[in-house]
């Protein structure tokens, strides 16, 4: 199934992204899958086993859009730069 991706799919996404190096290669007894080198030095790699040419465009463009870096799992909704002293402030104090 991903020998049609690189068959069909595969030439027009190099030609519509060449702001990519797209290098595809052959390695017996593996399976396959798509790796991206980031410029942030990170590396994500996606498995393609058992998937059809377009969930593999899809895996390849969401590789393509992302920024190689890790999901940051957030504590709380409430994100700032200088957190307070005191805590965040809300509507229901009692003072």
């Amino acid at each position: 199934m991903s020998r049609a991706f690189m068959e069909s799919e595969l030439p027009s996404f190099k030609e519509s992204n060449p702001q990519l190096e797209v290098v595809a290669e052959l390695n017996r007894g593996q399976h396959p899958y798509l790796k991206g080198l980031y410029e942030n030095k990170n590396e994500r790699v996606v498995s393609v086993m058992n998937m059809t040419p377009e969930d593999v465009l899809l895996c390849a463009t969401r590789l393509r859009n992302s920024l190689g870096r890790k999901v940051v799992k957030l504590k709380t909704r409430h994100v700032t730069k200088h957190p307070s002293v005191q805590g965040t402030w809300t509507t229901d104090m009692q003072i």
